[in-house]
């Protein structure tokens, strides 16, 4: 298990390198001018001439990537060429919001699609399970801006249950301050015991985490009912139904802990792709996180924070794929 880590991991650092390399001379080759961007639009060819050589810019490009490379092995990602602060320092503090919109919708794919899928496949081919299959496909094939969209059409503009979008009401952020503990506005308002702007937080961040929740869902859903069909059809579920252990026990304890494997590999990739499905939905509910953040990169040619987040992401999809690797490792079968 140990070598089986170890060799997962040195794979990881290699794709990540290769993600690294490919950004850094994509980031070079596009048509652009890095120090006039850091300047300003009203600089004179002089303090141009001048940030080129603040910026390294004028070396020649191994150097620059040597130099790129050691920073990001520090953890220095460069410098924002919008805001003039460190990209790392930015993304820390535009990070959080995200994962607690990945962490809620994580969980609502798990209580919801493990369930959903389970009972599909003891409902097979039945009406349960037709319906799940429908609400599954449903779920991985609408397109997100449209759930979005759809979602605070009805629950805002015709029910008036739910907010619209942002973090919190600006009248709470103008009477309350929170302090950042964690970086979680959710849990330091829990810890501090504002439970007014916990609640608060909490309504406005349903619709947004359900809205990302969903393909997850049917994914899940999806895959738990395909591995439970064939580990239902096993000789020990049969020979554990013929000793009269009930059908709720044979199902959970027995059938879906075998299944788990490959539904958490899923599960654990599908969170990879929920960070990079959140920069949209982000910009649908104004959700200050790490989608309103490169957006504005994008739009700004800020290529350093490009850069930047692109990497964040990279590596949490090398993590959540070592984890699910791990998860399956977990079986004996798999490993042998």
């Amino acid at each position: 298990m140990k070598n089986y880590i170890i060799k997962r991991l040195l794979l990881g650092v290699m794709v990540l390198l290769g993600v690294i390399v490919v950004t850094f001379f994509l980031a070079r080759v596009i048509p652009s001018n890095p120090a006039a961007q850091w300047v300003g639009p009203r600089a004179t060819q002089e303090q141009i001439d001048a940030a080129t050589i603040e910026l390294g810019l004028d070396k020649p490009l191994v150097v620059q990537f040597g130099k790129y490379l050691q920073g990001v092995s520090q953890g220095d990602l460069g410098k924002s060429l919008r805001t003039k602060l460190p990209v790392a320092k930015e993304l820390a503090s535009y990070l959080p919001p995200t994962v607690e919109l990945i962490i809620f919708s994580t969980f609502l794919a798990i209580i919801i699609g493990i369930p959903l899928g389970l009972n599909s496949a003891k409902k097979k081919d039945q009406a349960l399970d037709h319906f799940c299959r429908f609400f599954s496909v449903g779920a991985v094939s609408l397109p997100t801006f449209w759930v979005a969209l759809f979602l605070q059409l009805i629950f805002y503009r015709w029910l008036g249950w739910l907010p619209l979008g942002g973090q919190m009401e600006t009248k709470l952020k103008l009477l309350y301050s929170i302090p950042s503990r964690t970086g979680f506005l959710l849990l330091d308002s829990i810890i501090s015991g504002n439970w007014v702007v916990a609640q608060d937080v909490f309504k406005h961040m349903i619709l947004p985490s359900v809205t990302i929740a969903l393909y997850p869902i049917g994914l899940v859903a999806r895959m738990t009912r395909s591995a439970l069909l064939e580990i239902l059809s096993e000789d020990y579920i049969k020979a554990a139904r013929s000793y009269g252990i009930k059908e709720r026990i044979v199902l959970w304890n027995y059938a879906l802990k075998n299944s788990l494997g490959t539904t958490m590999t899923v599960l654990a990739l599908s969170i990879g792709y929920t960070l990079v499905n959140t920069f949209l939905v982000e910009a649908i509910f104004s959700w200050p996180g790490l989608g309103s953040y490169t957006a504005a990169a994008v739009v700004a040619l800020d290529y350093p924070a490009i850069i930047g987040v692109t990497l964040v992401s990279a590596f949490s999809y090398i993590m959540l794929n070592l984890t699910a690797d791990i998860i399956i490792a977990l079986d004996p079968r798999v490993r042998v």
